[in-house]
C-alpha cells in the first residue's frame, strides 16, 4: 500500500481489486459511445471474454516519487539530474513539487490465452479477449492514478493527469528514463531496448504532484472514480474501476 505520494523508496502494489470497464472494451473494439451496437452474437462473445478474462488479469504496479529541482515550459528536471521533456508540460501541471512514478501491468496470463485462442483459430474470441486486457490496463492505470489522488488528499497534496511517453509529444525513448526512477521489474515487467514492454498489457506513466499542480484534465477519470466526497471532482462517477 501506499502511506505517501512522496515516497521515494519504490512501492509495489498488488492483489488490486480492479473492475474492468466494459464500455471500455467496446472502444477497444472500435464501437463509438452512442452510435454503434453490437449484434446479439458480438455481446454474447463480449460477455463471455469478459469473464474469462477477469479469471487471467493480475494487476500489479510500482511506484515511486522523485522530487523535482527545476521547471521549465517543456521539460522537468529533477534531483539528481535526470530530466523529462515533455512538450507544454509546464502550462499542463502548474508547478510541481515532485513528480510520482508508475509502471502496472495485468500480467501475462491473458496474452497466453489470446495466443492460444489464435492458434486454434478463434479468431471473434481471441480479438475481444485482447480488447479485455486493453481495457483492464487502461482501467488499472487510472485505479493507480485515482489511488494516489485518494492518498494525496490528507497530505494536502494535488496530483495531476497522467501521461505516458510516446503521448502527446513525449518522445518514447524517454521510456528508459522513467524505469531508471521507477524499476517496473518489481511487477514482473520487462522494457527492451526499443523501448517496448513485456508483457505487452502494461503501462508506464507519470504525474505530478505539488500543493499548486494542475487538476484540469480529470473529466474522464472523474466518471470511473471511486473515490467519495473527492474536493477535486468534476464529474459524477457513472462506473469504477474498483471492484467492491
Amino acid at each position: 500500500m501506499i502511506s505517501s505520494v512522496l515516497d521515494s523508496t519504490p512501492v509495489v502494489l498488488s492483489d488490486v481489486p480492479l473492475q474492468i470497464d466494459p464500455a471500455e472494451v467496446l472502444r477497444f473494439q472500435g464501437y463509438k459511445k452512442g452510435e454503434d451496437a453490437p449484434t446479439p452474437e458480438v455481446v454474447e462473445i463480449y460477455a463471455g471474454a469478459i469473464k474469462e478474462g477477469e479469471d487471467l488479469i493480475d494487476p500489479r504496479a510500482v511506484y515511486r516519487a522523485v522530487r523535482v529541482s527545476e521547471q521549465a515550459p517543456d521539460s522537468i528536471r529533477l534531483s539528481g539530474g535526470a530530466e523529462f521533456h515533455i512538450p507544454e508540460i509546464g502550462r499542463l501541471w502548474g508547478p510541481i513539487e515532485s513528480v510520482g512514478t508508475v509502471v502496472c501491468t495485468i500480467g501475462e496470463r491473458l496474452e497466453r490465452r489470446v495466443r492460444e485462442l489464435f492458434d486454434v483459430r478463434e479468431f471473434p474470441l481471441a480479438v475481444m479477449l485482447d480488447s479485455v486486457g486493453s481495457a483492464a490496463t487502461e482501467c488499472l492505470a487510472e485505479y493507480v492514478n485515482d489511488l494516489l489522488c485518494q492518498v494525496a488528499i490528507p497530505e494536502r497534496l494535488n496530483v495531476t493527469n497522467r501521461i505516458s511517453p510516446g503521448y502527446a509529444g513525449w518522445d518514447v525513448s524517454e521510456q528508459r528514463l522513467l524505469w531508471s526512477l521507477c524499476p517496473g521489474g518489481l511487477a514482473g515487467v520487462a522494457l527492451n531496448s526499443a523501448c517496448f514492454m513485456t508483457p505487452t498489457k502494461s503501462i508506464s506513466f507519470l504525474v505530478g504532484l505539488g500543493p499548486d499542480a494542475r487538476v484540469d484534465h480529470y473529466f474522464t477519470q472523474c466518471r470511473r472514480c471511486w473515490m467519495k466526497e473527492c474536493a477535486y471532482r468534476r464529474a459524477p462517477a457513472e462506473r469504477m474501476v474498483h471492484r467492491a
